[in-house]
């Protein structure tokens, strides 16, 4: 810490208990100065002699025949006078960061100029701020602290704005150049395997990173480190990462973490002007600076701190551009009354449709979704459309346990991203059982609609033998699961017995028969399987026992669904038909586009090919 010596002659003012002081000398006082509640005993003419403004006060004091001046609003208390009074006397002070402000107001409130008298006490003040403290990084931060306590002076005085413009020009500098200390304990180094490898001292020395002062700047308050983040962001020289940085551990430093913090009467008002400052300063790059993490986070405090509507509009249109990088815990705001739901699911569809409307902008979804192979690769592009689908079905998987929530609003949800940014339904059928089981009093047609958000196609091996066991599922969907497992079976082995050399079209070929529309799907397989027939009985044998093969490892219902299913030709079509199997052939979950009777008839001629 900088500091400078004024006066070479010894301290010979003493105290006569807590309020009162006196110069220890062979004259006597004849002035009375009283500050706030403390009075000094002093001499007329070293104080007359250094300001001018004691020099008015006492000629006012003589007209009454009074030897006392009141200073009741003087800047900085007795300490601050006891400062001048010192000086004035030749007396030796040391000045430093902690009270060289108010020093300064309290000389500018005496007048102490050098009209009075050469290098009086303003001069010397601004010389030692101006060459020491201003070059000093710490030293400006202490000064900018103290100049609270002496508003309006300090700010008169532009010593404010001196201490502001000195820390953000410090933050600008290269970190390369910077040779000034700093705390920064945020990022642990590998002291130890520096150790280990012993290697010179200069090694040992961690490069300054970027960020290196905005854990120094966090112990000021927070309209000072407003003012000081403004001009850090207008000089234009400070990365949109820094600066969330910055407005991350300054959050972190002054939020509290729980709940009962954060909306007491103590604190709520404080809490409540801390989070809308950090969202003014936001960085003004769609978000890039600040992780969406970081963002969710801010959003559920300002939520609880009632903060204006503006300062949470921002923080909405910052998340919604970049909600791809969050993750399904960061989703689960709590619900506020009148919300029945354990967390805040229409905020959540909101954002969703933020980002959506967003994402809108920079693509033609509409022709990402057909499908072709041009798009395909196009959707490869869009990791962060295929991110927010597997966010949705984690937050359908975490909310799913709720029991207040609605059908509809889980399926609006499920429906919020495009097709395309699902192209696994694992997760989405996890949500769906979970959902099932804590919600057991859903009609059939609930449990037909909100299975029909399922694309049994678009599950992986693992999830349809999962499906195929599952007891919540209506049978019909159980039903598709062993229809599209059988028909990627008999396409796998048609691949192989036709190709066995080239495994790649093993699961081409099974994927494009199953992405193939279900009535398509087996006149196509009758139809070659029945030409395989023709040209080797033998390899048909061989697929036969490989399909048959994966038919019992099937549970003992599903079996039975799956032999009644296949082995149904032989069968009358219209005898032993479940409720739930029957339906119009529009359903989302019916078989075959036509007719019950075509469908017997085509199951069964393939049976008969296989075998």
């Amino acid at each position: 810490m900088k500091f400078m010596k004024l006066g070479s002659k010894p301290d010979a003012l003493q105290s006569d208990g807590k309020f009162v002081r006196y110069i220890s000398s062979e004259l006597a006082t004849d002035i009375m100065i009283i500050v706030g509640e403390v009075r000094f005993d002093l001499h007329k003419f070293p104080l007359l002699s250094k300001s001018n403004r004691l020099q008015k006060l006492v000629s006012k004091a003589n007209e009454v025949n009074s030897d006392e001046i009141y200073l009741d609003d003087f800047p900085g208390g007795p300490k601050a006078f006891e400062i001048c009074a010192k000086f004035c006397y030749g007396m030796t002070v040391t000045l430093n960061a902690y009270n060289v402000v108010a020093a300064r107001c309290a000389a500018e409130y005496l007048e102490m100029t050098e009209d009075i008298d050469k290098g009086n006490l303003i001069f010397k003040i601004e010389v030692f701020l101006t060459s020491s403290i201003f070059r000093s990084w710490k030293d400006s931060i202490i000064v900018l602290q103290t100049t609270k306590s002496l508003l309006p002076w300090s700010e008169d005085l532009k010593i404010i704005g001196r201490c502001i413009d000195s820390i953000a020009s410090k933050t600008s500098v290269d970190p390369a150049n910077i040779t000034w200390s700093y705390t920064y304990n945020r990022k642990l180094t590998e002291l130890v395997g520096i150790v280990e490898d012993k290697l010179p001292p200069r090694e040992n020395i961690e490069p300054v990173p970027k960020d290196w002062w905005v854990e120094d700047i966090c112990e000021l308050d927070i309209d000072l480190y407003k003012r000081v983040m403004i001009t850090v962001k207008s000089k234009g020289r400070m990365d949109g990462v820094v600066i969330g940085e910055a407005l991350k551990v300054y959050a972190v430093r002054w939020l509290p973490d729980s709940v009962e913090a954060l909306v007491s009467e103590a604190h709520a008002r404080r809490n409540k002007a801390l989070v809308e400052t950090i969202v003014c300063l936001l960085p003004c790059d769609n978000g890039v600076g600040c992780s969406c993490s970081f963002l969710l986070k801010l959003l559920k405090v300002a939520i609880l701190v009632e903060a204006d509507e503006s300062s949470r509009e921002e923080l909405m249109k910052s998340i919604g551009q970049k909600l791809h990088q969050a993750s399904a815990k960061d989703l689960l705001f709590p619900a506020r009354s009148p919300q029945i739901t354990a967390y805040d699911v229409d905020l959540v569809q909101d954002l969703l449709n933020r980002y959506m409307a967003s994402e809108k902008g920079s693509y033609d979804m509409e022709a990402i979704g057909k499908g072709n192979k041009a798009n395909d690769e196009s959707i490869l592009g869009h990791r962060s459309s295929l991110n927010v689908g597997k966010l949705v079905d984690g937050y359908l998987t975490e909310i799913a346990h709720d029991p207040n929530l609605s059908l509809s609003s889980f399926v609006d949800l499920s429906q919020s991203v495009p097709e395309f940014a699902r192209p696994n339904h694992d997760g989405l059928y996890r949500a769906i059982d979970i959902y099932l089981k804590e919600h057991p009093s859903l009609t059939k047609a609930e449990r037909k609609k909100i299975c029909g958000l399922m694309n049994v196609k678009k599950l992986t091996a693992d999830a349809s033998m999962h499906a195929a066991q599952n007891e919540r599922l209506p049978l019909r969907v159980v039903v598709q699961v062993l229809y599209f497992e059988q028909v990627r079976a008999s396409a796998n082995a048609r691949a192989l017995s036709s190709s066995p050399r080239d495994p790649s079209c093993l699961a081409m070929n099974g994927d494009e028969e199953c992405g193939k529309p279900v009535g398509e799907s087996c006149q196509s397989l009758n139809c070659k399987m029945s030409n395989l027939k023709i040209k080797d009985v033998k390899l048909n044998k061989k697929s036969s026992k490989n399909s048959r093969s994966g038919i019992q490892l099937l549970p003992s219902r599903s079996r039975r669904i799956f032999d009644k299913l296949w082995l149904g030709g032989n069968k009358g079509q219209g005898e032993n038909r479940s409720p739930e199997t029957s339906g119009s052939s529009n359903s989302p979950t019916s078989l075959v586009p036509g007719d019950t009777k075509s469908s017997g008839s085509s199951l069964r001629h393939r049976r008969h090919s296989i075998s």
